[in-house]
């Protein structure tokens, strides 16, 4: 039994418990709290990426307490290659959506808590290897924006009008996600029922359904349901409105977690229960998942180039590039599997990044209205190349994480999508005219004397988060092997069960990127000819 699970999920735990013990008006020893609750998980996130075991793959830091045993309910816990990637992103986001929060002066105490019950439940839903603790941890994860959203968010406005109310914000996004997780746990009942394995361990199901694979009508019952269950928090077209105005609404540490780690969360949940346990139904829906993502890519990056307001710009270009990760899911293919995963952790870590730079803008110029602002960068040189740092990171540009999991997404998916790839790659193009917009309207241009005031991020303490969100972008663009080794170990079996002949015959990201000499062929043995 490893202790690393249990330091990084029960960290943030801990820490909202000595809050909720903390005097409300000690503020400077509850964020100090929340930073080393934070830090900790970090430190352990981080050691299971350099301790997890490529070459074993599988699951492993598990942690098993049985619990019902009658139900087949135990507290597992466990990451395998795909999941302990996205521990490390939810860590580093939190870690510095944390750092960004203090600039949160009102009711700081009840804000901390109700943020590391997020972070908790979050860590809970990558961690967690049985259903009933899956979907538990996924509502604690849920229910927790309600309030930050509402009570701490702000209405968004255009030429001082308000355009949408923060309580309709965080109304439609509780109602949509809501109804999505109640959608999912039909499916998760229906699939606990019909499995016959009187479990809801993921891996004793995995091992029940190789040797007795539910029927193909079943599968093709229940994964629509997890799928659209899941993917409105993905979000995908068309329940996807939800989540634009909730990033424009909530203050700029929660939609770091928000459009970083907690969309992620769907994506997570499809790959890990409806593909890895359905797998006959996934390759009877998942076309027209593929064509769903088109829609998602191309509708969103239009819909984000007509926005004004800094927030949804960033929002509707989230939605549309989780497009290219339901399309890494869809293509079926070891290559862009790894490439959406990997494009999970690119993204998460680039909207946190530009959450964050967007929130120190509007706390300066107490303006996100791009006609408003402008010249920027004489007074924000700090933020404005922090600013053109994310731009080009989502632009897919080479030298960030961004661009590895694109190009490994496309070329994974074009034998089997070349339509949709080619929309995809178009996407690319709509996604560098809104970035490059928003850029140039925020910081460039001629000095404006309004903004005079505003002031730099002048400490290191200040400018720390935003230089932990960069350094990673960059380390993983320019060395993506570590974490594709990870993916990778999980992404290939899993693609092996579904469809063994394409997991076997596709080359590895390692030899597509030319980062990996080939491996040597074995010495053939004495008057027999060797094979590679």
């Amino acid at each position: 039994m490893s202790c690393l699970p249990l330091l990084i999920l029960l960290a943030p735990a801990l820490g909202a418990i000595a809050i909720a013990a903390v005097g409300s008006t000690r503020h400077a020893l509850v964020r100090r709290i929340s930073v080393l609750a934070t830090g900790l998980s970090l430190i352990g996130a981080l050691w299971a990426v350099a301790t997890y075991d490529a070459p074993t793959g599988g699951y492993q830091h598990e942690v098993l307490v049985p619990w019902i045993r009658s139900l087949g309910i135990g507290f597992h816990l466990g990451v395998d290659g795909i999941s302990v990637v996205l521990v490390l992103l939810h860590a580093l986001c939190a870690f510095t959506g944390v750092l960004i929060s203090y600039a949160i002066k009102d009711r700081v105490k009840e804000y901390y808590l109700f943020y590391l019950l997020l972070i908790t439940g979050v860590f809970g839903v990558f961690l967690s290897l049985d259903l009933f603790f899956f979907y538990f941890f996924y509502e604690m994860a849920v229910i927790p924006m309600y309030p930050l959203i509402g009570i701490w968010g702000s209405d968004v406005k255009e030429h001082g009008v308000v355009r949408f109310s923060k309580e309709y914000a965080t109304m439609k996004l509780t109602i949509y996600l809501t109804l999505g997780a109640a959608v999912a746990l039909i499916g998760l009942l229906w699939l606990y029922v019909s499995s016959g394995a009187g479990t809801f361990d993921i891996p004793r199901l995995q091992q029940h359904f190789v040797t007795s694979p539910l029927g193909m009508p079943l599968q093709r019952a229940i994964f629509p349901l997890l799928f659209i269950g899941f993917g409105i928090i993905a979000p995908m077209w068309p329940l996807h409105s939800w989540s634009p105005i909730g990033h424009a609404a909530a203050p700029s540490a929660v939609s770091m977690l928000h459009a970083g780690v907690l969309m992620k969360l769907g994506s997570y949940a499809i790959i890990r229960i409806a593909l890895s346990l359905l797998p006959e139904g996934a390759q009877m829906w998942l076309p027209w998942v593929a064509a769903i993502c088109v829609m998602n890519i191309i509708y969103g990056g239009f819909v984000a180039m007509a926005q004004k307001d800094l927030k949804l710009t960033i929002g509707y270009s989230s939605s549309s590039h989780m497009g290219y990760v339901l399309l890494g899911i869809a293509c079926l293919t070891p290559l862009a599997l790894d490439g959406a995963v990997l494009l999970m952790f690119a993204h998460g870590l680039m909207t946190a990044l530009a959450f964050a730079l967007v929130g120190h803008v509007y706390d300066q110029t107490h303006t996100r209205y791009l006609p408003d602002l402008g010249g920027l960068a004489h007074q924000l040189p700090f933020i404005a190349t922090c600013g053109v740092i994310a731009a080009m990171a989502s632009s897919g540009l080479p030298g960030f994480a961004n661009f590895v999991a694109e190009l490994l997404v496309f070329l994974g998916g074009w034998d089997r999508y070349p339509a949709a790839i080619v929309c995809g790659v178009f996407g690319v193009v709509i996604t560098a005219v809104y970035m490059l917009r928003l850029v140039r309207g925020t910081f460039f241009g001629p000095r404006k004397p309004v903004f005079t005031h505003v002031q730099d991020t002048r400490t290191l303490f200040a400018r720390l988060p935003y230089v932990i969100l960069v350094s990673a972008l960059l380390f993983v663009g320019c060395w993506p092997q570590p974490l594709l080794r990870l993916i990778d170990a999980s992404s290939r079996p899993l693609v092996e069960r579904i469809r063994p002949s394409v997991a076997l015959a596709k080359p590895t990201p390692e030899r597509t990127l030319r980062r990996l000499p080939p491996p040597r062929p074995h010495p053939a043995p004495s008057g027999r000819q060797g094979h590679p």
